[in-house]
């Protein structure tokens, strides 16, 4: 009696059905992670290239301590901060001087480094001192500062910190204004102007019923300090809801 041949290699399956199923399996997920992958390219490049920011023009209402604001979507800085509700405080920027949003207009504004003077950040909080800077300065800032005084950009005089002070390093401006306090403004200056950066200077001023409103920018636009100072009043004061 012969004995049945055994199966020619040739003929045997390559894959069976078990493996078959586990590699058509895997081809479908990598044809669905690539295609996932090109639809959703467009929106995420789209998100890294705003790096947080946003140009809706959405309008949040903003309650801090006794005060209501109305801010919108593309001058608040942060995203977590972009909502309608009770806060500490909020985080804003604006461009100089058109005091404009993050929009695709200005977007080389708010991602250019190199021209901090281009943009003044405001931090708007509740009130935790009874005086604002200019109410600070003959009390506080006066004792900690040398007697002689400097002439400086646009009517502004500048008094040196002492080295012996907790402001070592840093000048003072102030300025008189008719019927007003003096205006004050706190500085770090930059040894190299190339090196200025956009939180070079800053100032805090009351506003509405109970806020603190401390604005930053560089030093380069010292000489333009009553129109930025007039213009953050101006936009503190529009944006209060009654």
């Amino acid at each position: 009696m012969n004995k049945p041949l055994s199966p020619q290699p040739e003929l045997a399956p390559l894959l069976s059905p078990r493996l078959a199923y586990k590699v058509t399996a895997a081809v479908g997920l990598l044809a669905a992670l690539v295609l996932a992958i090109s639809v959703s390219t467009p929106w995420l490049g789209e998100k890294l290239a705003r790096a947080g920011h946003t140009s809706s023009r959405e309008s949040f209402d903003i309650f801090i301590g006794q005060d209501h604001l109305r801010v919108p979507a593309n001058v608040i800085r942060f995203d977590s901060q972009r909502a309608t509700g009770i806060v500490e405080r909020v985080d804003l920027y604006l461009t100089w001087p058109a005091l404009e949003g993050y929009s695709d207009e200005t977007r080389q504004v708010f991602n250019d480094v190199d021209r901090p003077e281009r943009l003044i950040f405001l931090q708007i909080a509740q009130s935790t001192m009874s005086r604002d800077m200019s109410g600070r300065f003959e009390p506080i800032y006066r004792h900690v500062l040398e007697e002689t005084a400097q002439p400086a950009p646009a009517g502004l005089t500048r008094y040196d910190a002492k080295p012996s002070s907790s402001y070592a390093g840093e000048a003072f401006f102030t300025a008189t204004r008719t019927g007003r306090p003096p205006f004050v403004l706190r500085c770090l200056l930059p040894q190299n102007p190339a090196t200025s950066t956009s939180a070079d200077c800053q100032r805090d001023f009351h506003a509405g019923k109970d806020l603190s409103i401390l604005y930053r920018f560089s030093a380069k636009l010292l000489p333009e300090w009553q129109a930025i100072d007039a213009s953050m009043e101006s936009f503190i004061r529009d944006r209060l809801v009654p």
